[in-house]
């Protein structure tokens, strides 16, 4: 099973603990042989899902929507992001240099194209930008991917 990921940036540590104990709950109900988490391990709930499906024993591969899109992630990210970059059993690229918001609507694109289902972390709200939680979930449902929204209950934007 192929499941991407999508979902809301800037969350509070509270709503953080909130959304990863939902998203592991969604990893438990595959089995880690047969899973394969696709995302663009941006900081948030990209990240999150990613830790948790190579924590639960399955495997992520990584869609890059541009050249510079690292340099766009805060400095404290990159860390991260080059851990599980290298952890990913392929990585997919864009063909994009400048990581723009059209870029990153590109990346998401074809993270849905490549997935089964799509998990979106998303409080129902429009984008806040082009490229935006809601415009990856409405690619999803028009191509006919499944979306799995996860909002716990007392979780909250800022």
């Amino acid at each position: 099973m192929r499941i991407g990921i999508t979902g809301h940036r800037g969350l509070s540590a509270a709503v953080e603990k909130l959304v990863r104990t939902s998203l592991d709950a969604e990893v438990k109900k595959h089995e880690p042989t047969e899973l394969c988490g696709v995302s663009c391990i941006a900081d948030g709930p990209d990240t999150w899902f990613a830790e948790s499906v190579l924590a639960a024993g399955g495997r992520i591969e990584v869609v890059v929507p541009a050249d510079e899109y690292r340099d766009g992630l805060p400095s404290a990210h990159h860390a991260t992001y080059d851990a599980l970059l290298q952890q990913a059993v392929e990585v997919h690229h864009t063909g994009v240099s400048e990581s723009t918001s059209q870029a990153h609507m590109t990346g998401s694109e074809i993270l849905v194209g490549l997935v089964d289902r799509l998990i979106a972390v998303w409080d129902g709200q429009p984008a806040r930008g082009f490229g935006g939680t809601a415009d990856v979930v409405a690619y999803a449902r028009r191509t006919g991917v499944p979306v799995d929204i996860v909002w716990p209950e007392g979780a909250k934007r800022d």
